[in-house]
């Protein structure tokens, strides 16, 4: 507190208090240098809801989901896609192999929906064409497969962790020589708050307890499943994440068994990303789950994970100058020219 006295003559004249206040956190919370996900995902809903409103499709109120959930076809910007999606869902069937569409990709801001269109074009089998991928991929200095590749949407393989039961793990897209091990197995987040976490705790029946020293503890590892023999096998248990009183797979279960996937295929992990989701990635790279997460990968196996931008790859697609649908995509999802 300072206090002023301004003397005229022989008078006091006015006496003013100039007090230091402490700001509200109502306040404070406007100086937050980093962007909030809320401002992220209302940006996405307007996009959305003006996206269904031109195409002149039947919404439910809030504007951005469509009205059923077999109006998912409406959300696939191309209807190839959603005749490729529809074949591989038959056909997989008929090989006991999942593909399933997600509950919620009549949504607007579907993340399966958003892979689809961004990817599906490219993939779609009678016209392949990853080199807008490719690009983006060997500029940030990620290794791209050598050979005739195939491309795949929803991979599993039961046999790499022992989920013979259930939903396995599954990786939202593949890409892999046909004939040789290794590949790139690609994550894809868009409006998420997190890497999905073990279901386990979720339901009550773990304490989250550390099992890295005594596997015996987790429930997974006692019905056979391979994550924790796994996280040994490659080292991941020599370091910080062993010594963590709490289990790292309770919240970032989905991280770390897709990055495991990736390397007993011998491949690459690359999560995929809206570079505007301030969750995986903010602060110049400095804070996000996927920098946080990268610190607790072995260093030798460091360069086998990496992330790439939605954006980044559709400015590779645009400049091909051979989709045009990107222009609507870019509607779609309100993405502007950078």
């Amino acid at each position: 507190m300072s206090l002023r006295i301004t003397v005229v003559g022989q008078k006091i004249g006015r006496v003013s208090f100039m007090m230091d206040r402490q700001l509200s956190s109502r306040e404070l919370a406007k100086s937050w240098p980093f962007k909030k996900h809320l401002d992220f995902e209302k940006r996405l809903r307007n996009a959305a809801s003006q996206w269904f409103k031109r195409k002149g499709y039947e919404t439910q109120k809030c504007g951005y989901i469509l009205a059923k959930h077999n109006d998912w076809h409406k959300n696939i910007i191309s209807e190839d896609v959603a005749g490729y999606i529809e074949l591989e869902r038959k056909k997989r069937a008929n090989n006991r192999q999942g593909f399933p569409l997600h509950k919620y990709i009549h949504h607007g801001l579907s993340s399966q929906a958003m892979l689809f269109n961004l990817i599906g074009p490219l993939i779609r089998t009678k016209e392949q064409d990853l080199s807008p991928l490719k690009t983006v991929f060997e500029k940030k200095g990620i290794c791209w497969p050598s050979g005739e590749l195939t491309a795949k949407l929803e991979d599993e393989d039961r046999n790499i962790f022992n989920e013979m039961t259930q939903q396995p793990t599954s990786i939202d897209l593949v890409i892999e020589n046909k004939t040789k091990r290794g590949g790139l197995y690609i994550e894809f987040k868009f409006v998420e708050h997190e890497f999905g976490g073990c279901s386990v705790f979720k339901n009550g029946d773990c304490d989250g307890r550390n099992p890295a020293k005594d596997h015996s503890i987790c429930y997974l590892h006692h019905i056979g499943r391979k994550y924790w023999t796994h996280l040994d096998k490659y080292g991941f248990l020599e370091g910080p994440m062993a010594e963590n009183a709490t289990c790292f797979l309770v919240a970032y279960y989905q991280f770390f068994r897709e990055v495991l996937y990736a390397l007993e295929r011998s491949g690459v992990f690359v999560l995929l990303f809206d570079k505007r989701n301030p969750t995986f990635c903010c602060g110049n790279g400095k804070r996000g789950l996927f920098p946080f997460l990268k610190d607790f990968i072995p260093e030798q196996y460091k360069n086998n994970v990496h992330m790439v931008t939605m954006q980044e790859v559709v400015k590779a697609i645009k400049n091909s100058g051979e989709h045009s649908w990107v222009t609507d995509f870019q509607q779609k999802y309100g993405i502007t020219d950078e």
